[in-house]
């Protein structure tokens, strides 16, 4: 039917799926960008039979596109009220701009082909999982090439043999992601080489957690102003080596679940989902292990910057040099979180300026000073009254003795 796609949701991304024309029409009516979904590899789902020949036509008659969802373009497609599948994770809607409608709406006829086939279903759900993969990985390619820290240097200085064959995995997953660009698939051969991959990259990261732990460890020992600016500028530096091996990580390990799912697909099409969400639930976890640490070592900056700030009338270089190293490291780690998808926030702190710090004392000693001869004039008003009332009573005593004798001088005077 024209004027008619299918929207399938797995929450990270977003395919559409129809006659190529009507999915070009309801990408750019929504102002949605987006890249070749790849359906077409969806053929390998069914090998045989009367399934297999019903769904090459299927797959042969649809065009799909596939988009990463943000928080804007999730906001833009929630209107067409995508409904929960029985795979799990996957949401659908069918949607038209039927006769003389303007905008495209959810539409209750037919329930798309993807929908009536689980194994479609599922093998779309597969693809569009390494699509938001590769989008990741090319994402952290940008920052490793805007940050121009060069991983393999950082892991030829290990001594760590663990660390070390990680150089070995980078070469081996990038010429299989490499022929799996031009066959198509992922052959025995060639899964054969990268079978190994895992267990290197996961010790790889494990050191370099490690290593973000030890700087933390390293900035808690510190106590003297000076001591600590010399650590936190060292931290800054080591800091950002760090992130970008856990950022190569990460990248490789995303390739190897793309070739992963693509064997799955090949050899047994049966457990794509279930391998989907079990790649979905160690991806998660990954995450959580690099945002621990990483949090941690933001927060341990950021108590060394107010440290810092507290004392910078007595270290009026040297402190903002720690509260700048603090920030370094927060947007670092802010800009490497969202490269690999994990929310934060970041606080930066404001180094406090010699001379602000001096007015600030200045006006205190001057609040004090202001209290003490406000006190000194009540206290010599008091003083003065007291001393003013002393000398009228004396005055007075004084004034009647002298007209006492008086008085008795003159009886005397009158007596003799």
């Amino acid at each position: 039917m024209d004027n008619q796609v299918q929207l399938i949701s797995d929450g990270d991304g977003l395919a559409v799926i129809g006659n190529a024309t009507d999915v070009e029409r309801f990408l750019l009516s929504e102002g949605l960008p987006s890249k070749d979904l790849g359906v077409q590899r969806l053929k390998s789902v069914f090998s045989t039979g009367a399934a297999a020949a019903q769904a090459g036509s299927e797959i042969a008659a649809n065009s799909g596109r596939w988009l990463k969802l943000t928080k804007e373009s999730a906001e833009r497609v929630k209107k067409f009220g995508l409904m929960e599948t029985k795979t799990p994770g996957v949401s659908h809607a069918m949607v038209g701009k039927p006769g003389s409608i303007k905008n495209w709406l959810q539409i209750e006829k037919g329930a798309g082909s993807f929908l009536t086939n689980p194994g479609l279903l599922a093998g779309a759900a597969g693809i569009m999982a390494q699509l938001a993969m590769q989008q990741t990985m090319d994402e952290i390619t940008d920052y490793l090439a805007r940050i121009d820290e060069k991983v393999d240097d950082v892991l030829r200085a290990q001594k760590d043999a663990a660390v070390a064959r990680m150089i070995g995995v980078d070469l081996i997953i990038d010429e299989a992601m490499t022929i799996r660009e031009q066959v198509g698939r992922v052959s025995e051969v060639t899964w054969s080489k990268v079978q190994a991959a895992p267990t290197a990259i996961a010790d790889t990261q494990a050191y370099a957690l490690r290593q973000l732990d030890a700087l933390v460890e390293k900035l808690e020992g510190e106590t003297k102003i000076g001591d600590l600016a010399t650590t936190a500028k060292e931290v800054e530096s080591r800091a950002r080596e760090w992130l970008a091996v856990l950022a190569r990580c990460f990248q490789l390990q995303d390739a190897f679940a793309v070739l992963e799912l693509d064997r799955v697909l090949d050899t047994t099409p049966d457990e794509l989902d279930r391998h989907r969400l079990g790649l979905r639930i160690a991806r998660r976890k990954r995450l959580d292990a690099i945002s621990r640490t990483t949090e941690r070592l933001v927060a341990r900056m950021n108590a060394a910057a107010d440290a810092a700030n507290a004392k910078v009338l007595l270290h009026p270089t040297k402190s903002p040099a720690v509260v700048q190293s603090s920030n370094h490291v927060a947007a670092g780690v802010h800009d490497f979180h969202g490269r690999l998808g994990i929310e934060s926030g970041r606080r930066p702190s404001e180094a406090r300026r010699w001379v602000h710090a001096a007015a600030e004392v200045r006006d205190k000693a001057l609040e004090t000073g202001a209290k003490g001869v406000d006190a000194a004039r009540s206290l010599g008003s008091e003083t003065l009254d007291r001393a003013n009332s002393v000398k009228g009573k004396l005055s007075s005593e004084i004034a009647e003795r002298a007209r006492r004798r008086r008085g008795g001088e003159e009886e005397r005077t009158e007596e003799g």
